[in-house]
C-alpha cells in the first residue's frame, strides 16, 4: 500500500508560532493578536497560497479542521475547489449539525462538482463547552450513537431512491421514502478518529481510514488492531491514518532548536489557561494527548521527547493533535518508514507556518524515504495520482465566556 501524505489549511490562521498560529489569544474576553507576531489571518488569498503549495508540493489532499475558531469546512473547500485542480479535500464535519439525508445530498454536490476531489473527516465531537455553544447537549457517548445512524443512513441515501425509498427508524434519527434521485457513485472515503470502546466500534463499522493522533507507536499499534478486528466481525478492512506535526530541518540539532523556540516563545500563562479548557473535553483521545507531557520538565525541550523523534510540545496549547516529528530530514524520513511498516499509509501533516512548511517536506523529507521490499521505493501517493478534520480545542477563551 502506498504513502499517502496529506497536508493541514490553517482556517483559523497560521504563523511562526505555537499559540497564535492555532488560535488567538484571548485576553478579558477580547481577542487580541501579540505585536510582532507575524500572524496570517486565514484570508481566501492565503489559504488559496497553501492549498496551491500543497498542490504543487504533490500532497494527496489538505484537511480542512472544523470548529469555532475556524472559518466553515464546507465552504472553503467549494471556494478552494476554483483555485485548484487536483488537489483534494478532507472536510472536517460534525454529524449533529445537519440532517443525515440533506448531509448526503451536500456531498453529492460538492464531490461531483469538484470531480471527485471530495474527502469526508467526521468529527463526533470535541470541547463539551464549545458543543453547546453549538445548540448540541448530548454526551460523549450518545454523540457516538447518533454518529453511526448518520453514517447508516448517509451511505444508504448515498445508494439512490429505489421503490417507496429507504426508510429508517433510530434513537437520533426517523427517515421515511429517503435517497437521492440518482445515486452518489464512487462516494468520498470516510476519515474518522475516536479512541473510546465506542469510537473504535463505530470506525470499525463506518470508517474507510481510521485516524489517530500522533502517539508513540507502541500504543497507535494496539489500536490499530482491535479496530482492524472489530472491522473483520463486520466484513470490511479499513486503513490506517496518522495526524502529526513535523518538525523538520538539515540537522537534528536544528530541528530540536525550532521545537525548543515554539515552546520558549509561549508564554506560561497560555499553556495554564489551554490546559484546563482541555482537561474539561470529554474526549478520550484529548486525555491521552494530555498524558503524553503531564509530568514532564518543561525546562528542556527534550525532556518532553516520548518516543524516538516525537515531541509532545504541541499539545501544551494545542487541541486536538498535540505531537510533532522532529528530527533530520533523513531521521523524519526513517519515522515514516517506521509506522508504515506498522501499518499506517495515511498522513495527514501541518508545520508552522504551513505555507513554507509544505514545500520543505515534499521537497527534503518525501526524497529521502528509503528502500522497500530491497529495491522498489516506496510509492507516496500524491496529487498526481489521486482523484484525523478535526476540531481545533484552541479558544483560549474563560470557560464563562464560552458558555
Amino acid at each position: 500500500m502506498p504513502i499517502e501524505f496529506n497536508w493541514y489549511l490553517p482556517t483559523h490562521g497560521d504563523g511562526r508560532r505555537l499559540v497564535n498560529s492555532s488560535a488567538a489569544i484571548y485576553q478579558d474576553g477580547a481577542k487580541t493578536i501579540p505585536g510582532n507576531s507575524g500572524f496570517r489571518p486565514a484570508t481566501p488569498d492565503y489559504l488559496a497560497q497553501v492549498a496551491q503549495a500543497a498542490e504543487s508540493a504533490g500532497f494527496h489532499a489538505v484537511l480542512i479542521p472544523t470548529g469555532s475558531s475556524c472559518h466553515d469546512s464546507w465552504l472553503i473547500a467549494a471556494g478552494l475547489a476554483r483555485e485548484t485542480s487536483r488537489l483534494s479535500f478532507l472536510v472536517a464535519f460534525r454529524p449533529g449539525a445537519v440532517l443525515p439525508a440533506v448531509a448526503a445530498q451536500g456531498v453529492q454536490t460538492l464531490h461531483e462538482l469538484t470531480g471527485g476531489r471530495l474527502l469526508l473527516n467526521v468529527v463526533t465531537g470535541g470541547s463539551e463547552s464549545e458543543q453547546k455553544a453549538y445548540g448540541d447537549f448530548l454526551d460523549h457517548d450518545q454523540r457516538y450513537e447518533r454518529t453511526d445512524e448518520f453514517l447508516t443512513i448517509v451511505r444508504s441515501v448515498w445508494q439512490g431512491r429505489t421503490g417507496a425509498g429507504i426508510d429508517f427508524q433510530g434513537r437520533h434519527y426517523r427517515l421515511q421514502g429517503g435517497g437521492l434521485l440518482r445515486p452518489l457513485r464512487d462516494p468520498p472515503a470516510l476519515y474518522f478518529g475516536g479512541s473510546s470502546a465506542i469510537a473504535e466500534q463505530v470506525a470499525a463499522r463506518h470508517a474507510d481510514v481510521y485516524l489517530q493522533w500522533g502517539e508513540p507507536p507502541e500504543q497507535f499499534t494496539a489500536n490499530i488492531q482491535r479496530v482492524r478486528e472489530a472491522a473483520a466481525v463486520a466484513g470490511r478492512t479499513p486503513r490506517f491514518g496518522y495526524r502529526v506535526h513535523v518538525i523538520a530541518r538539515d540537522t537534528e540539532e536544528q530541528a530540536w532548536a525550532e521545537a525548543e523556540r515554539l515552546l520558549r516563545e509561549v508564554p506560561r500563562d497560555a499553556i495554564d489557561r489551554s490546559q484546563a479548557l482541555l482537561a474539561a473535553s470529554q474526549s478520550v483521545g484529548q486525555a491521552r494527548m494530555r498524558a503524553l507531557h503531564q509530568g514532564r520538565s518543561l525546562s528542556n525541550v527534550r525532556d518532553l521527547e516520548i518516543s524516538p523523534n516525537l515531541w509532545a510540545g504541541i499539545g501544551l496549547v494545542r487541541g486536538g493533535a498535540g505531537t510533532a516529528i522532529v528530527g533530520s530530514h533523513r531521521q523524519v524520513a526513517e519515522r515514516f518508514e517506521e509506522y508504515h511498516a506498522l501499518g499506517i499509509d495515511s498522513f495527514i501533516l501541518s508545520g508552522y507556518p504551513h505555507l513554507e512548511e509544505a514545500y520543505r517536506f515534499a521537497e527534503l523529507v518525501m526524497p529521502l524515504l528509503p528502500l522497500a521490499h530491497g529495491h522498489e521505493r516506496l510509492r507516496v501517493r500524491g496529487n498526481n495520482t489521486g482523484p484525523f478534520g478535526e476540531t481545533i480545542a484552541g479558544d483560549l477563551r474563560p470557560q464563562a465566556a464560552q458558555s
